[in-house]
């Protein structure tokens, strides 16, 4: 795939995150954030190069909507790039699509309760249990989404111009 396709979906996968962070900041940020953009994370198994741009999708979210600092800005682009660098290593490990489950529900859940907790001056451990609930929903959305996006040919090098 050349530079200019990666670029491209680059984009719109920071853009979507944001755009999904956004409709759905409702519940995204209360006691059990269910944060529904993170299963975005999980088409970094179809697309490897999204490690970064999923980082930079965090970012730009915590920056527009989050309102906690630079330490949330940047713990958030952290796990965005563990998170999706654990699916692409899975992934190239064989793992099935429970590895976008896996990842998503409790790299985001066990982790961004550590400077939240700080910032909040609530218990991590009542942090990081409301926030691994709704990271489980968000790890379940991920593994249907990659999954139907398998089935319909998504990422295979005919959908993504390799081969005409």
């Amino acid at each position: 795939m050349n530079n200019n396709r990666k670029l491209a979906i680059s984009a719109m996968a920071i853009a979507l995150y944001v755009v999904v962070m956004m409709c759905t900041q409702s519940f995204a940020f209360g006691q059990y954030q269910v944060r529904i953009a993170t299963s975005l994370y999980g088409l970094s198994a179809l697309f490897p190069f999204l490690v970064v741009p999923m980082g930079i999708a965090n970012v730009l979210s915590n920056t527009i909507m989050g309102g906690l600092g630079i330490l949330d800005m940047i713990g958030g682009f952290i796990v965005g790039i563990l998170t999706t660098s654990l699916i692409v290593f899975g992934k190239k490990q064989g793992c099935g699509n429970w590895i976008i489950g896996v990842a998503v529900t409790f790299v985001p859940g066990l982790l961004v309760p550590v400077w939240l907790s700080y910032l909040l001056n609530i218990p991590y451990l009542v942090l990081a249990s409301s926030l691994l609930i709704g990271q489980f929903i968000a790890g379940v959305a991920g593994v249907a989404l990659v999954t139907a996006l398998e089935k319909v040919g998504v990422g295979s090098v005919m959908f993504v111009g390799g081969n005409k």
